[in-house]
């Protein structure tokens, strides 16, 4: 079975599981039945299903573009996509984005992947548990709002994606790069103001953020070294 099929899976696994914690209605889309998780994420929740979609549907098409000769893991917020992972050819990297690039509701592309062959299976697992180490001290750490903060490992670099002020992804990255084997912290915020956040976003209350905050809508790509 391919590493897309199994990603697939673990997918609709995660939304299904989510479905009966959080108890979030279902909704189809294309046909499937997903859900939406709306519990303190300020993503709206048609972004929410959109990025859900995204993320099936580009694994399901990279997987017919590459087969097992790509390691490519996807993961979208608000539609903006993260691709990491293990490509053959420049072409080939090349190729990838502009699959991704054409599916709908997908913003911009964020490309971090590699040229070379597939990473180890040791390395990958050990990347899925930095993941989870990286949730747990967000959720751990104050003012950072972890729910609506999602992370990616790629060979010990932790990449953090969401809608956060600038002193909340600040505080967020600090975090990440206090978690053992971490390598660098990249951010992928999108970085709004508390005014933003009030207005829009009443059910999640921004935490206090200094007046250095960037411009609203502004997305914020940056590298954190550890210290």
């Amino acid at each position: 079975m391919s590493y897309f099929v199994l990603h697939s899976m673990r997918a609709a696994a995660a939304l299904l599981a989510l479905s009966l914690l959080a108890g979030c209605a279902a909704v189809v889309v294309g046909g499937a039945t997903t859900t939406a998780v709306v519990a303190s994420d300020r993503r709206s929740t048609g972004e929410q299903v959109d990025d859900q979609t995204i993320e099936l549907r580009a694994d399901s098409e990279l997987e017919q573009a590459f087969g097992d000769q790509a390691r490519i893991s996807i993961m979208s917020y608000a539609g903006r996509v993260l691709l990491v992972g293990d490509i053959p050819t420049e072409a080939d990297k090349q190729k990838a984005i502009d699959i991704v690039r054409d599916i709908f509701r997908v913003k911009s592309v964020d490309n971090f992947l590699r040229v070379g062959a597939i990473t180890p299976f040791s390395v990958r697992s050990n990347d899925a548990w930095i993941t989870s180490k990286v949730k747990s001290q967000l959720i751990a750490t104050k003012d950072v709002p972890f729910r609506t903060i999602k992370v990616m490992t790629e060979r010990g670099t932790v990449y953090l994606m969401g809608k956060v002020t600038a002193p909340e992804g600040e505080r967020a990255a600090k975090a990440a790069s206090a978690v053992g084997g971490v390598n660098k912290v990249v951010k992928l915020f999108d970085i709004v103001t508390p005014e933003v956040l009030s207005e829009e976003y009443a059910d999640t209350p921004p935490t206090a953020a200094s007046s250095s905050a960037a411009d609203p809508g502004d997305p914020e790509t940056q590298t954190l070294p550890v210290k």
